[in-house]
């Protein structure tokens, strides 16, 4: 049975161009075997198959355009084709990773690319002939269907006669740095860079450049919640789940942000008003064996510890399986950044542009404080609060940061 292969949820994207597609006619697939590959300004997506059988139409073409429930191939299904999911259990694009995009208007890249249809190559090859000044379509693939690989941008740099790309300009009047040619000092070895590093690479690019960054530093005494932090991780592990210091620094933004709103704003395109949120999505740096991503925790206001100590476990593990979908790293108001299981002081975390403040939390130390009459050993967790000075203050970053070492150093109030 002929089964119409469509475009699945794929979040609030419309529009996305499909860069590459990766079966043929006659190519026989598994379910959620990868099809498509498509590329928005957020994120990069492939499109699983929903049967397995053969293929016998494509629909489409690179370059082409697709929206949730646009057709792109037909597969004679193993079986006949099997019932069509409720709208609520359709299963989404798999996004292979997001960056988040400033709203600021971004300048011109120096490289002209002539469009997906005249070049065979995936958003990072592409942004790397950018990054280089190099007209891509100008450059012979060598991969699978006359593909444009890494390799053959390198082979192109070093063979064209062109200007030396150090002299150019990028389209912020900012000189690139200049290409180098390591292999007349010594041995070298070109290790690919993970996927989602290649992604979120240039967003974060965008955001250091677009955005004024400063950061605050400061610390909080959380001797007191870390005693009933272990009283409460001992109960967890019994039923399955753990609590960790993140799920306190969560609830205590939360309340934070109620208090200073403008930290979960989001600068308007005309740059003329701030965009006041009243949803208070969390997003938490994971690390995973191919990089940081960012999974978010929705509506955190109206979740308690237990709850928001069940999903932090939930999406850390899809994060390291790769299984987090695109809803999963979407929307967040406020993102946090915690290093504390690694080590470091302090440090300065990127604001996740369009977002205006990110918190950036180090390993907690024991240090001698004066309580006004003798020093006594306290538990002190180092906080660097990132923001976008376009939106927020000094002086507002300094009482953000009062008010949650001040939920932190006092269980009681972090209970309201």
């Amino acid at each position: 049975m002929s089964y119409e292969v469509k475009i699945p949820d794929i979040g609030d994207f419309t529009e996305v161009p499909i860069v590459s597609i990766l079966v043929g006619v006659g190519d026989v697939i598994a379910e959620e075997d990868a099809l498509m590959e498509l590329e928005s300004d957020k994120a990069t997506m492939e499109v699983p198959s929903p049967v397995a059988g053969k293929i016998t139409e494509i629909k489409v073409v690179e370059g082409d355009t697709v929206s949730e429930g646009s057709l792109v191939l037909l597969v004679e299904a193993e079986g006949g084709a099997p019932a069509p999911k409720p709208e609520a259990e359709k299963a989404p694009a798999a996004a292979v990773e997001t960056a988040p995009t400033p709203v600021v208007a971004e300048a011109p890249a120096p490289a002209v690319d002539t469009g997906f249809g005249k070049a065979h190559a995936s958003p990072s090859v592409r942004a790397f002939a950018r990054q280089l000044g190099i007209d891509i379509v100008k450059i012979n693939g060598s991969g699978r269907k006359g593909r444009i690989l890494r390799e053959d941008v390198t082979s192109f740099l070093k063979t064209t006669t062109a200007p030396a790309p150090a002299a150019a300009q990028t389209g912020m009047g900012i000189p690139p740095i200049p290409v180098v040619d390591f292999s007349k000092f010594g041995p070298i070895e070109e290790v690919e860079m993970p996927r989602i590093k290649k992604i979120s690479g240039p967003a974060l690019h965008r955001s250091w450049l677009n955005v004024p960054h400063v950061t605050h530093q400061d610390e909080a005494d959380i001797t007191e919640l870390d005693k009933y932090r272990k009283e409460m991780d001992t109960m967890a592990k019994e039923d399955g789940y753990r609590v960790t210091l993140l799920s306190f620094v969560i609830k205590a933004s939360v309340s934070a942000l109620k208090e200073h709103w403008e930290f979960n704003s989001s600068i308007h395109p005309d740059g003329d008003k701030l965009i006041k949120k009243d949803f208070y999505n969390i997003g938490f740096a994971a690390d995973t064996p191919n990089g940081l991503m960012v999974p978010v925790i929705k509506d955190a206001d109206r979740k308690g510890l237990v709850d928001v100590s069940k999903e932090l476990m939930e999406l850390s593990a899809k994060a390291r399986a790769g299984e987090l979908k695109g809803p999963d790293m979407q929307g967040a108001t406020f993102t946090i950044s915690s290093l504390g299981g690694i080590g470091g002081t302090s440090f300065t975390p990127i604001v996740n542009a369009p977002e205006v403040a990110i918190l950036g939390l180090t390993r907690s130390k024991m240090a001698p404080v004066w309580n006004g009459e003798e020093f006594k050993p306290r538990l002190m967790q180092p906080l660097s609060l990132s923001y976008d000075h376009r939106a927020v203050d000094g002086a507002l970053a300094a009482r953000f940061c009062v008010t949650l070492k001040t939920l932190l150093g006092d269980m009681r109030k972090l209970m309201w």
